[in-house]
């Protein structure tokens, strides 16, 4: 199908974008890589009368650390994500889960931010940030303000995102020395949405668990934080019972959608198979 008709604006800076949202109000949407909201507005299920392109917006691009953070612009492709040696070396975690979304064309174009602020419990970023315990900074006409990321995803496509603001930086602290990372996706075929997917951060000391972040893909209307899961985990060795334990409450806050991929209860199976295979994964990397 083809969308409606749109007016189409393409900003050069921030404080030009906000603007154009804030005149613009909810009639305005904002355009990053597109591959959300473009077949949204094709099948009609999105009918914008204003799109904001935020491509030509230079400020919104690259990734440095600073202050001992690690800051990456909104627009950011994956692509960059995958190539840039300081995430390799410091956040691998993210590098490694943007190898596994879409194909080479879609990583060129999609963008972190855009993944992250379309709300959609499907994507990957979204349990990625939760993982990483990362904070996004978003502004708008009464300037920055920052949210964490489990904090930011409210609903189904629902974001803490106000309709005159614009997600414009991630920030994530670099992983300490021995920290284990992993993501874990099934998916039907190469490029498909996860079934179901884990995010694991995890540090091991004197053999037994010392830090868990856990986030879930796809199991329900959000991006999920495993915190019980965590929990289960802490001052224990990762034999199997912890492993199971962790499953379990991980399996326990799971609602998922049934849909072509599979039922209620396989996807909260295999949301739990993916924790364990994302565990597993991680602990071989505490070194």
């Amino acid at each position: 199908m083809i969308p409606p008709a749109f007016d189409y604006h393409a900003p050069t800076s921030v404080g030009e974008a906000i603007g154009l949202l804030a005149r613009l109000g909810g009639d305005a949407r904002v355009l990053a890589g597109g591959h959300s909201l473009l077949p949204m507005m094709k099948l009609r299920f999105a009918q914008p009368g204003h799109l904001v392109d935020l491509n030509r917006i230079s400020a919104l691009r690259g990734i440095r650390e600073e202050g001992g953070v690690i800051r990456i612009g909104a627009m950011t492709t994956e692509h960059e994500l995958i190539a840039f040696r300081l995430l390799q070396e410091k956040l691998p975690l993210l590098p490694e889960a943007a190898r596994q979304i879409g194909d080479p064309q879609v990583r060129n174009r999609g963008t972190l931010g855009g993944d992250l602020a379309h709300g959609d419990p499907a994507n990957d970023h979204p349990a990625i940030a939760i993982a990483l315990d990362a904070t996004f900074v978003l502004e708008g006409p009464k300037g920055p303000r920052t949210v964490k990321a489990e904090d930011f995803f409210l609903g189904l496509y629902l974001t803490a995102l106000a309709e005159d603001e614009i997600l414009t930086e991630i920030r994530a602290a670099p992983f300490a020395p021995g920290t284990g990372w992993a993501y874990d996706k099934l998916k039907r075929k190469t490029g498909d949405w996860a079934t179901a997917a884990a995010a694991v951060v995890l540090r091991l000391e004197a053999g037994k668990v010392a830090y868990a972040r856990i986030a879930l893909t796809n199991v329900a209307a959000t991006a999920l934080r495993a915190v019980d899961a965590e929990q289960a985990l802490l001052g224990r060795p990762l034999d199997e019972a912890a492993i199971r334990d962790a499953m379990a409450r991980a399996r326990a806050i799971c609602d998922p959608a049934e849909d072509l991929r599979g039922d209620a209860a396989y996807k909260t199976a295999m949301a739990g198979e993916m924790l364990r295979r994302a565990l597993g994964h991680a602990a071989e990397r505490c070194r």
